[in-house]
């Protein structure tokens, strides 16, 4: 780690100008609420918030920002005008269509957005010389997926098999040209980062397993679990959220470190769905439960897929903060303070509180 900058997460994003697409989602509002109680200058550049209700919404990040522009990435001319009016320090880019179903539905616009969208964040990149640090958001299933027991590392083959899933890695390779391309003589860091699946409060998507569960629950209905056996790397949305923007800090300082990482859980808190389900359902209580429907005519999904994170490991020091049973806890926290409609900004800065003093103090 050496030549590494110690100063902490809320030190550094004070007073900095962060651009983020894609904010208004899921992941993106959680990042927002972060920079905020770090002091940061936030501006997001995103279509509506994608779900009714959402997390952007009904926390009121937008009062706790400096700019929310309206946009979408797939329009060139406006994604350029807005980040030069920004001139930011750094940029994160998380716009995209995210979910597998959907891009079966919806192909076309699931590539237009997931590789011209990136086209478009890159090239407004190129011609705004404030910028220092990128991050290109991506996922752990940009690649070629054998189903092998072990976890995928950043040298192996990138080849989603489903629309979205190869739409991420065209993103992927389409980042890679433009580094070697446009970036190689300009003082810039860019990094993608491929995370495994997120949970957290506040998560409205639909064909996502947690916030099936939740709704399951307002419903007072048992959960409909599809798959119970396919095995996922799980984590908690501030485990993602926090390493983008401590590897964003690095490599701000010395852009030597960017590159490709995987950022995911513990081989410890790789669990199929079946036991997330489990865990909901302990730290719910009360009459939770579920069943299995299998859907024979489903479309294609991964059924094991797990991530190699030693690279992250040994280049920032990083370990995940939260272990599964935690992150799950965290996301019923949440989504009963939701339910019973009590204050979940309070409840998203004590989780926050509580996980970025941990993450400081590994």
């Amino acid at each position: 780690m050496e030549g590494l900058v110690t100063m902490n997460l809320f030190d550094f994003y004070k007073n900095k100008k962060v651009f983020i697409t894609g904010h208004t989602g899921f992941k993106g509002s959680w990042m927002c609420k972060v920079l905020s109680m770090a002091g940061a200058k936030v501006s997001g550049y995103a279509l509506e918030a994608p779900t009714n209700p959402s997390l952007f919404k009904l926390a009121g990040i937008e009062r706790c920002m400096d700019l929310n522009l309206l946009g979408d990435v797939r329009d060139l001319r406006n994604l350029q005008l807005a980040m030069q009016a920004v001139q930011p320090d750094i940029v994160i880019h998380m716009a995209a269509q995210p979910l597998v179903r959907e891009s079966y539905e919806n192909p076309v616009y699931t590539y237009a957005t997931n590789v011209m969208g990136t086209v478009n964040f890159l090239e407004a990149v190129r011609h705004c010389p404030s910028v220092k640090s990128v991050i290109n958001v991506t996922t752990d299933k940009v690649y070629l997926n054998n189903e092998w027991e072990y976890g995928y590392r950043e040298i192996d083959a990138l080849d989603g098999y489903d629309p979205y899933s190869n739409s991420k890695s065209c993103s992927e390779l389409v980042t890679s040209s433009y580094k070697k391309s446009f970036f190689t003589d300009r003082d810039i860091a860019i990094s993608p980062c491929r995370a495994g699946n997120v949970i957290g409060g506040g998560d409205f998507a639909k064909d996502r397993i947690i916030p099936d569960c939740v709704r399951a629950m307002e419903q007072k209905e048992k959960i409909v679990v599809r798959n119970p056996y396919s095995t996922r790397p799980y984590q908690h949305v501030l485990e993602p959220v926090c390493t983008y923007l401590l590897l964003a800090m690095q490599q701000y300082e010395n852009k030597e470190i960017a590159g490709s990482y995987n950022v995911g859980p513990d081989d410890c808190d790789c669990v199929n769905t079946g036991d997330l389900v489990d865990l909901f359902c302990k730290h719910w209580g009360e009459t939770a439960g579920w069943v299995n429907i299998s859907e024979s005519n489903a479309p294609h999904e991964a059924n094991f897929l797990k991530l190699d994170c030693s690279k992250i490991k040994k280049v920032l020091g990083w370990q995940p903060v939260w272990h599964i049973d935690d992150a799950v806890a965290k996301t019923v926290e949440w989504s009963k303070a939701y339910l019973r409609k009590q204050n979940i900004n309070e409840v998203m800065e004590k989780q926050i509180n509580e996980f970025v003093n941990k993450f400081e103090n590994r």
